[in-house]
């Protein structure tokens, strides 16, 4: 099965292999998005469809905008020590969680969405307080809390970070109802911005 998680990332190095790995990622992204053929490793069905989620050039890591704002940049640094924490004790990949923090809050700690997801890592009410956070407006909390469940999410579908990273924007039965990327515009593109950030972290 042609698997994208963690390890196998952190295992690619230089601009070459980086650029392979993107590639890889576009074909999977196809599989776990497609109709159910056939059972896999993880109980999910997989084919390879004729459309991809986007063109494989943007996933390309030039293709990211290197410039952050001045005011993101600066959180970035101010909250950075605790993500390298909560991650590490996790298991979970710093780049990973970094760039899940951008996409959902722009590193806002005081972020409250519309739908009533709340700070860093954009908690909703109901999994902050499975997952013990008080007060999911505490960045410590919160990323405590956050990167907990992305790792719960990544041990349930097995390292795999796209389905994992759709599971925590549409949520897991949305996964599991769909076999793979449910088919909503907005979970596509955020596993795909969240890719791509991701990425271009790790080529840096």
């Amino acid at each position: 099965m042609n698997t994208f998680s963690i390890q196998n990332l952190m295992n690619t190095s230089g601009p070459a292999a980086i650029e392979a790995r993107a590639a890889q990622l576009e074909n999977m992204l196809r599989a776990v998005e497609a109709p159910n053929t056939g059972a896999t490793s993880g109980g999910f069905k997989r084919t390879l469809m004729n459309s991809s989620l986007m063109d494989a050039s943007a996933f390309r890591p030039s293709q990211v905008v290197d410039a952050v704002p001045a005011a993101v940049a600066d959180r970035i640094r101010a909250f950075m020590p605790s993500v390298e924490k909560y991650a590490r004790e996790n298991g979970v990949d710093t780049a990973l969680v970094k760039a899940l923090i951008r996409q959902e809050s722009g590193f806002n700690p005081n972020a409250v969405s519309g739908s009533g997801a709340l700070g860093l890592m954009q908690l909703m009410p109901g999994t902050a307080k499975g997952l013990g956070v008080e007060n999911p407006l505490d960045p410590e909390q919160n990323l405590a809390g956050g990167v907990r469940h992305l790792k719960g999410l990544l041990a349930r579908y097995h390292g795999n970070v796209p389905l994992a990273l759709a599971a925590y924007n549409a949520g897991g039965g949305a996964v599991d109802k769909h076999g793979g990327i449910p088919p909503y515009k907005e979970t596509q593109n955020y596993v795909r911005n969240i890719l791509a950030m991701y990425i271009r972290e790790k080529q840096a």
